[in-house]
């Protein structure tokens, strides 16, 4: 109902203030990053593409100024919204997000979502994603690294690309990953006016993730 604010947090953990200026320093220095990427140990024999939509919520909250692209918000057909972009391994485990405005086509994102996950020292063996991701651009970066694409072809393609259809049929699993963030209304709809809170509470939900 209240969306987990800071407000209502059990007493145990202190003044709801403090939690929430030390968890914003965490967030400017790095911290949840690094503790994801302590923890995280991905199975590569696929890497998985994919973003959803989070609407944040209409009034004084999220306002729409000058500066609204620095803190991934943009205009789709839903109205003012964030896009979030993610990559999975083999077993649907969290690898790596970003956050775009709303209007944002998912291929614009797609190589520095590669590049976050080649962070972890080694790289897919293929990659899984929708015709949102049918460019010649990342085709052609997947051939130089040796990765094979599991990318349906779009309609205006001349000629269709072969799929791997056994290996496209697990595509759902980073659908599941958005559909367990959505399971929280905080993540569900964005009530952080900046991009750095909002994620860095995902970064936060992405590390449980990884150790449940």
């Amino acid at each position: 109902r209240h969306g987990g604010t800071w407000r209502v947090l059990p007493e145990r953990f202190g003044k709801h203030d403090s939690v929430r200026k030390r968890a914003l320093r965490w967030a400017q220095k790095g911290k949840w990053r690094q503790l994801f990427e302590a923890v995280r140990v991905p199975d590569l024999a696929a890497s998985m593409l994919d973003s959803t939509i989070d609407a944040p919520i209409s009034g004084p909250v999220v306002r729409v100024t000058k500066r609204s692209a620095d803190e991934a918000l943009g205009r789709s057909r839903g109205g003012l919204s964030t896009n979030l972009h993610a990559a999975v391994d083999a077993n649907g485990r969290p690898l790596a997000l970003l956050l775009g405005p709303g209007q944002q086509a998912d291929c614009r994102r797609a190589e520095e979502l590669l590049d976050e996950v080649a962070a972890v020292g080694k790289r897919p063996h293929r990659v899984v994603a929708d015709k949102g991701y049918d460019t010649n651009a990342l085709r052609a970066r997947l051939r130089r690294k040796r990765i094979k694409a599991v990318i349906p072809s779009k309609k205006n393609r001349k000629r269709a690309r072969p799929l791997d259809r056994t290996w496209y049929r697990h595509r759902n699993r980073v659908e599941r990953l958005f559909n367990r963030f959505k399971d929280f209304r905080r993540l569900a709809t964005r009530d952080e006016k900046t991009a750095v809170s909002f994620w860095e509470l995902r970064r936060y939900l992405l590390l449980l993730l990884v150790l449940i």
